[in-house]
């Protein structure tokens, strides 16, 4: 068959199909290839190239033979295989389809690769292809962002609002406090301004004793022990930092304190010499109604070498102070602003003279503590190295810092003249009269004190006489388990015949009676007496009481 005979013969044959559904001819030869715009497409064999090899990092060939300019890993495209033709209606090139042309002598041979897609022109009356049948991918479309809620000016604005709505929140918030906090001030001020006027207007002295309680105090105790004679004196140093104002209670021996433990009562000195620090402290608070802070045992050894530390000390003595041996001078002589050394300072701190009552001796112990004060460093580091340079053991209940940073405080009162000294009035039976209570225990150590309720139980004193030691232990007894508070009388010099009971104040007769019935002793035993002792009730046993 020649080729007017074959109507194909000179028509191109489908090799294939284009990635957009397009045929792809060629003119017999199965090794000539067209692209979709006519170009003939030249098959090439090519070794993949490495990265920096051939096209560079900007461009080379890849393994299929397609040029890629900016060196991108060319996509794999899946080989189409070759379709023979099918039989039907001749071919007919479309207008403005062009012949092949053979590419010019030593040009550079185009290359298939990735192309953008071409719009083809469509014969008049052709249907257009819809997108899907066209066989379009979704990576061959470009979408643009619609902004939303996350964007930049979004974010911005809400927290705009948001900040904005916090503010006014915020300031609503301090209106509220302002006005809770200034109705809080106003009930406050209206409460106090009603106590104010019914504490002043109904009772002045009330409210002036109630003021006084309220006040800030620090308060210690401090024992001055002698190792010769075994005598004691006992005082408090109160510093009040309310009023800005030191003072040195001056505490007699003769003071009625309970005894450890409960039982009975006992004297302060008798009390410092048994029963210790610790029960003495307890028990002064007991009586008092005051808190002291703790003990500071002071034997006479250790406030020579305090006063010494100081640099000595100044005084008015008011008498002369014999030295420890016959013939020797006086150790202190009497005079204005005396200066002291330490062996000085304990002679007239314990020096009490013939026929002197205790109260004299007490207050030259005063004048050598407040002394001592005048002279200290007012700063607590320079006063506790002072008390540390002592070297003697603290009480549990009073540290070294602790006594220092009191004794400092103590001192600036001292130095200004912001300190005073006083003896405690004690009546003739060791108890607290109403000067004590409303003076010196209310208004300088805010306490009041208990032992002055006329309803309370009689304190009664028991002195053994009888020459023996268990006498006295079994009368004791039988007075607390009665009821009674026992003061510890001692022991007499020498032994009495007849037990004795004694009171007086009229008031106490009955009490009197009532005690000689509970030891059972005779009612001729009891007496009115000048002079009966510490206690209400005193009582002598002697070798007639069969306890």
């Amino acid at each position: 068959m020649n080729d007017r005979q074959d109507p194909y013969a000179h028509q191109p044959q489908v090799y294939g199909y284009d990635a957009y559904g397009q045929p792809v001819y060629h003119p017999n030869a199965p090794e000539r290839v067209y692209d979709p715009y006519g170009q003939p497409v030249q098959q090439h064999s090519f070794a993949p190239q490495e990265p920096g090899h051939g096209g560079g990092a900007y461009g080379g060939y890849d393994a299929a033979g397609g040029y890629d300019p900016y060196g991108m890993p060319p996509q794999q495209q899946p080989q189409q295989e070759w379709i023979p033709r099918q039989a039907g209606p001749p071919y007919t090139e479309a207008p403005g389809a062009r012949e092949p042309e053979a590419p010019a002598p030593g040009a550079q041979p185009h290359e298939a690769g990735p192309q953008e897609p071409r719009a083809r022109r469509r014969t008049p009356g052709e249907v257009p292809d819809s997108p899907a049948a066209a066989g379009y991918q979704t990576e061959q479309f470009s979408f643009i962002e619609e902004p939303d809620e996350d964007s930049e000016d979004v974010i911005d604005w809400l927290k705009f609002s948001e900040s904005r709505t916090e503010r006014r929140d915020e300031r609503k918030r301090k209106g509220r406090n302002r006005v809770v906090a200034l109705a809080v001030v106003l009930v406050l001020a209206l409460g106090g301004a009603a106590a104010y006027l019914f504490l002043g207007g109904s009772d002045g002295k009330k409210g002036a004793a109630a003021a006084g309680a309220g006040q800030k105090r620090d308060v210690i105790v401090v024992h001055l022990r002698q190792t010769r004679g075994g005598g004691s004196s006992t005082a408090l140093l109160v510093d009040n930092e309310t009023t800005g104002k030191g003072t040195t209670v001056l505490l007699p021996n003769t003071l009625a304190v309970a005894k450890d433990g409960g039982a009975g009562s006992t004297t302060l000195g008798k009390s410092v010499q048994d029963d210790g620090t610790g029960a003495t402290r307890d028990a002064l608070n007991t009586l008092l109604g005051s808190d002291i802070k703790g003990s500071w045992r002071l034997d006479t050894p250790y406030l020579e070498n305090l006063v010494e530390l100081v640099g000595g000390i100044e005084a008015d003595t008011d008498t002369d102070v014999p030295g420890e041996k016959q013939g020797d001078g006086p150790v202190v002589r009497r005079g204005t602003a005396r200066s002291l050394s330490g062996r000085m300072a304990v002679a007239y701190a314990t020096y009490r003279g013939p026929g002197e009552d205790e109260g004299k001796q007490l207050t030259r112990f005063g004048q050598v503590m407040q002394a001592v004060l005048k002279k200290m460093p007012a700063d607590g580091a320079s006063a506790t190295r002072t008390v540390e340079s002592l070297a003697q053991i603290p009480d549990p209940s009073l540290s070294t810092e602790q006594l220092g940073a009191s004794l400092a405080h103590l001192a600036a009162l001292a130095k200004k003249g912001s300190y005073a000294t006083a003896v405690l009035p004690v009546q003739q039976d060791g108890t607290l009269g109403e000067k004590a209570t409303g003076g010196l225990v209310k208004d300088v150590l805010g306490g009041t004190v208990r032992n002055t309720d006329p309803n309370a139980a009689p304190r009664v004193s028991v002195k053994n006489a009888t020459g023996g030691k268990g006498a006295a232990t079994s009368a004791q007894i039988t007075l607390v388990n009665s009821g009674y508070s026992v003061i510890d009388g001692g022991t007499a010099s020498g032994a009495e015949t007849a037990s004795a009971v004694l009171y007086a104040d009229e008031k106490r007769a009955a009490q009197a009676r009532e005690v000689a019935k509970t030891l059972g002793l005779p009612a001729g035993a009891v007496k009115r007496a000048e002079e009966a002792g510490t206690a209400d009730v005193t009582v002598v046993l002697g070798k007639d009481y069969k306890g």
